[in-house]
């Protein structure tokens, strides 16, 4: 691919519905809101803009999609509420900002981005967080914002059995991501979640710390992990696959067939993530039963589910 290539990916998540209960018009808004997001980014990269300003705007718009675990339909805490947590990192200076247990919200990853560009620090958490969000004159939302029935549901439920459940009874993962290419050649990773159903004491997951749930360097690729967290917070998850290209010399594929295929396998890790490297190459692998994700490129489109 020339080195003018420029690429987009998404994901909204790892684990699906069970195809016995997705039906056709379920899975065209699933569609839709992949593509809506593909869209969003690839626009900001066709007028020459960065893969830190595309993979962001590809976020905020899974944020604003109910269907997706993050900002408005983010799941439902123990006790009631919405907690979300959300990185961005850029490959060319590898500058990164996040923020974890953030409530009211309306787009988490603006925040991430604001710590990263207005701030001294990388991660911010909760009440400090939201501070800091007010500060910036960032957009909150009252608490029916973030009502969707299907979540209050898999709460009650998850409540009933006493049990965290990943997203919901079908074992989704609904955090969503982006990573980009841009014209210039710089890489982008983004990713934003509302985690676990019924969480409790503040749990926080991979997707706001560096490395482990959202990667970007130049010299190697951008990776945005899906997922059980705990699990890719043990395995290092998106800097492992980095590492791989750059010390042991791995092709994008290789390193990410290693990471989900092989050491999430062995942890017992369910999940997947997707990435794309300096040459415009795109990997999307999952060890689930399926990840709903997408790219786009000058010279191809896809948008899937299943495997």
């Amino acid at each position: 691919m020339s080195k003018n290539e420029i690429v987009i990916a998404v994901h909204g998540g790892a684990g699906t519905i069970l195809r016995s209960k997705m039906t056709a018009e379920k899975e065209a808004v699933y569609n839709k809101g992949l593509t809506d997001a593909l869209n969003a980014g690839y626009q900001i990269l066709e007028q020459s803009g960065s893969a830190l300003d595309s993979v962001t705007e590809a976020v905020r718009s899974l944020e604003d999609f109910p269907l997706f675990n993050a900002g408005k339909g983010s799941v439902y805490t123990h006790e009631g509420k919405h907690e979300m947590d959300a990185s961005v990192m850029r490959g060319d200076t590898l500058e990164a900002g996040a923020i974890a247990g953030v409530q009211g919200l309306r787009n988490p990853i603006l925040v991430a981005r604001a710590v990263m560009e207005k701030s001294e620090h990388i991660l911010l958490f909760g009440k400090g967080a939201e501070e800091f969000a007010r500060s910036e004159k960032l957009v909150f939302e009252t608490e029916d914002y973030f009502h969707e029935q299907h979540r209050y549901e898999q709460w009650q439920e998850a409540l009933k059995d006493d049990k965290i459940i990943l997203d919901h009874t079908e074992k989704k993962f609904g955090t969503v991501g982006a990573v980009a290419l841009d014209a210039h050649g710089n890489l982008a990773a983004a990713t934003s979640t509302g985690g676990m159903t019924n969480k409790k004491f503040n749990r926080v997951g991979d997707s706001p710390l560096i490395g482990l749930g959202t990667y970007a360097n130049n010299k190697t690729c951008a990776a945005s992990c899906t997922g059980h967290g705990e699990f890719f917070i043990r395995a290092v998850v998106a800097y492992d696959v980095s590492c791989l290209m750059e010390y042991k010399g791995c092709t994008l594929r290789e390193a990410c067939d290693i990471v989900v295929h092989d050491k999430l396998v062995k942890l017992g890790g369910e999940g997947g993530l997707i990435a794309v490297d300096a040459k415009g190459n795109v990997c999307l692998p999952f060890n689930s039963d399926g990840m709903y994700r997408g790219y786009k490129t000058s010279s191809g489109f896809l948008v899937s589910i299943y495997k």
